[in-house]
């Protein structure tokens, strides 16, 4: 039966004595339920604790991008022990923030989960050293030993060992907290452009070399949107509307004001902090994280078949994934189409 249908027999209770008014609440419960039914909502995991990089899921909830879409977005924190894959796949949440490995090792062990937009344009990771010290070109960073964590080294690791001749007996240990780097001058560690001039830098009396390994052909997608397959297909414009709003998100919180996005940010990670919070905005508009590379003819979260294909025979030289791999199986471009554009 359909809405109108139900509402009209509600209607009809009513002038006919008995129960009506229980009725017609039942209708009325109906209709705002099937107006707004489960399938509007999506539940979108954090790649770490809130953060200027997550800006454009504040600002598309902040500003009601989101609401306009006729979307309910749930954003779900991250943090250093939440495992997305296993999230997504095991169905708590529906998409999540990841990388071009996400997807890649997702589908390596059989997990059929597609990445469909990627709000970075450029991945952050660094290598950071003291000044002083005799770092001055990315050359001088062979042989010395590098604070790596345990993540990264079956990741950009493998790309600087294939790619510039890196060893595994440079590695040292790295658990995110700088202390050790910082109290080390001799010492290099991984870090990220879009906080290393604050969270190191202005801690460095001797000033900070930090090399940008975007720059130097690490063109792995980062700050990407993946789901499972099957939950996309079943939810196809539910998602486009979503990468869509999340992209005009993005949009505003770095070009325009970004005092939108950054208030639900600190309210949910005080320790973040004002500055830091500019810094990384600044990072991401001057950097063309945002709107550089595709995203300026192919608008923000552009992906290209020609930079996947280059990502994954580099790792394959890495020997990170068999060749064998159908690594197209792991991305989808349908998403961030001309329909679904958004410019810088």
């Amino acid at each position: 039966m359909s809405i109108g249908a139900r509402l009209r027999m509600a209607v009809d209770i009513l002038f006919h004595g008995g129960i009506a008014l229980f009725f017609l609440g039942c209708a009325i419960t109906l209709l705002r339920d099937e107006t707004h039914s489960e399938s509007d909502l999506i539940r979108v995991g954090l790649n770490w604790v809130p953060e200027t990089d997550h800006c454009g899921f504040f600002q598309a909830e902040a500003a009601g991008l989101y609401r306009k879409a006729g979307l309910k977005v749930e954003i779900i924190n991250g943090g250093p022990d939440v495992n997305l894959p296993l999230m997504v796949g095991s169905g708590r949440i529906d998409l999540a923030l990841g990388t071009s490995f996400t997807t890649l090792n997702m589908q390596s062990q059989g997990i059929d989960a597609i990445t469909i937009a990627s709000y970075f344009q450029k991945d952050p990771q660094t290598l950071v050293a003291h000044g002083g010290q005799g770092v001055t070109s990315f050359d001088d960073l062979r042989h010395r030993p590098i604070m790596v964590g345990k993540f990264a080294r079956q990741e950009f690791w493998q790309f600087l060992k294939a790619r510039y001749g890196f060893t595994d007996d440079q590695l040292r240990a790295y658990d995110s907290n700088p202390s050790a780097f910082l109290a080390d001058k001799s010492a290099i560690a991984q870090g990220y452009v879009t906080q290393d001039g604050v969270l190191f830098g202005s801690h460095m009396p001797e000033g900070m070399v930090s090399f940008l390994l975007a720059d130097y052909g690490f063109d792995n997608y980062s700050q990407t949107i993946f789901g499972l397959r099957g939950w996309i297909e079943a939810h196809h414009e539910q998602v486009r509307r979503f990468v869509k709003a999340t992209a005009e998100g993005y949009k505003q919180c770095t070009f325009g004001d970004a005092r939108v996005a950054m208030a639900p940010i600190l309210a949910r990670n005080p320790e973040h902090g004002v500055a830091l919070y500019y810094f990384k905005q600044k990072q991401m508009r001057d950097l063309g994280m945002i709107g550089g590379g595709d995203a300026k003819t192919l608008g923000i979260g552009a992906m290209t078949d020609a930079r996947w294909h280059h990502f994954f025979t580099t790792m394959v030289a890495a020997h990170v994934y068999p060749a064998s791999l159908d690594y197209r199986r792991a991305y989808s471009l349908e998403f961030i189409g001309s329909d679904n554009r958004v410019m810088p």
